[in-house]
């Protein structure tokens, strides 16, 4: 008993400082999608070099986040293989984010700063994210990882508020406050955090003994991706394929929803703008009950009947064609895409094949995420053309189904194995 209210206690420990972490760099990233487009239409007219220049973010992410979780992993200090990182990056992320609006009067300097704190954030997200695996033990994973999307959710209410009441007024004070945040998170991070202790350091380190006689931790990433390649399993390819899938889904639902409001429902800007901001209370609702049922019921499953709740809803809006329908259309297809956010990460560092690698499979995750935001709008953007803007969120069940074939087959492979792995 003693030692399962330890348990409990070390998960719920670690996993509000991870949660901490991912609500303060997050602050900064909704911050900066929402503030940074009008720092550069100072400069810019063209609509499209904004978005190209807003975009680069997420494609420095899908370089930067698997090289930079894979150095983690390989990584072995007696702070552990990712506070190290996490307390050099944090702060000059913070400090680079403060200088942002100090830049605006000069586009080279802007678009320096800004290429510069894209990467330096994106090179730690990935590590403050896999501590997480690291001390929670597999069947405990997604609550924990709801608790972090939860947190990573209400950063859009708090970016929401730092620009309706300073932005205007303190402009540069509104950079600041996200600042903050992220130097506070660090420095308990820093105080409270030793992943050398974490289970996963542990057993990494085990490994690097037993497989070479003393600690030599290095996996090159070529090995990496050839397993993954190579496996005649093919479950971890086509979980990143379901998270390609799912995200590009995920993500042209919400890119694209203004101009479905305006072109199908006949809707000002404003309005067809806010469609989704109830969908976002339904997903905080949602996370934390789809993750207990996860481990429950079982997380592919779970994930299964979310992602077709998903396309459901889809179907569901392209059928009751007003902003109601809308409304609770993206509603119901939140609390379903909850299951696959929350959960499927879990999936992922689940079927790593050793505790060495839990940083690269969360900057392998990112790179099916961020290339679904990357793909996923034009994707759709293309059939609309074809099926014109009434269809367009069945288009988005369309792609859907992708993910769900994808995921099927992955639960179909696990009820084969015989090595008793709990995903």
């Amino acid at each position: 008993m003693t030692t399962t209210t330890s348990q409990r206690t070390r998960t719920g420990r670690i996993t509000f400082f991870v949660a901490l972490a991912v609500f303060a760099q997050e602050s900064t990233w909704n911050l900066y999608d929402a503030q940074v487009p009008p720092l550069l239409r100072e400069h810019i007219g063209s609509a499209a070099l904004i978005g190209l220049l807003m975009g680069m973010d997420n494609l420095f992410g899908i370089f930067i986040q698997p090289w930079m979780g894979h150095r983690s992993d390989n990584t072995r200090t007696s702070w552990g293989r990712r506070i190290p990182y996490l307390a050099v990056g944090m702060p000059v992320a913070a400090l680079l984010f403060i200088a942002i609006p100090h830049a605006a009067g000069s586009l080279p300097l802007l678009i320096l700063v800004l290429f510069s704190y894209a990467l330096v954030a994106n090179s730690f997200k990935p590590i403050a994210e896999s501590l997480l695996p690291d001390f929670i033990a597999a069947d405990r994973r997604s609550r924990a990882n709801a608790v972090v999307k939860i947190a990573s959710s209400i950063t859009v209410i708090v970016s929401a508020l730092i620009s309706i009441f300073l932005i205007d007024d303190y402009p540069n004070l509104s950079f600041v406050i996200p600042s903050v945040l992220m130097l506070v998170s660090v420095a308990v991070l820093v105080v409270k955090v030793r992943d050398s202790r974490s289970p996963a350091y542990q057993a990494a380190v085990e490994e690097d003994r037993e497989g070479h006689g003393e600690a030599s931790p290095r996996i090159p990433m070529r090995r990496v991706l050839l397993d993954l390649v190579r496996d005649s399993d093919r479950s971890r390819l086509l979980v990143i394929v379901s998270i390609l899938a799912f995200g590009s889904a995920w993500f042209a639902s919400r890119s694209l929803v203004t101009n479905y409001g305006i072109e199908t429902l006949g809707m000002s800007r404003g309005d067809a703008g806010g469609l989704t901001l109830p969908s976002g209370v339904a997903f905080i609702v949602a996370a934390y009950p789809v993750a207990r049922l996860a481990e429950h019921f079982g997380r592919l499953r779970v994930i299964l009947v979310g992602m077709v709740v998903f396309a459901a809803a889809m179907v569901l809006g392209t059928v009751v064609q007003t902003p109601t329908g809308a409304i609770v259309a993206f509603c119901v297809a939140a609390a379903g895409a909850s299951a696959f956010m929350v959960n499927m990460a879990v999936v992922l560092w689940n079927l790593a094949p050793s505790s060495r690698l839990l940083g690269t499979y969360t900057g392998l995750y990112t790179v099916g995420w961020a290339g679904g935001g990357f793909v996923g709008p034009a994707l759709v953007g293309a059939m609309v053309d074809g099926t014109g803007w009434r269809f367009m969120l069945l288009d988005v069940g369309a792609v859907t189904v992708v993910a769900v074939l994808a995921v099927a087959r992955v639960a179909m492979l696990q009820r084969r194995r015989t090595d008793g792995r709990q995903l």
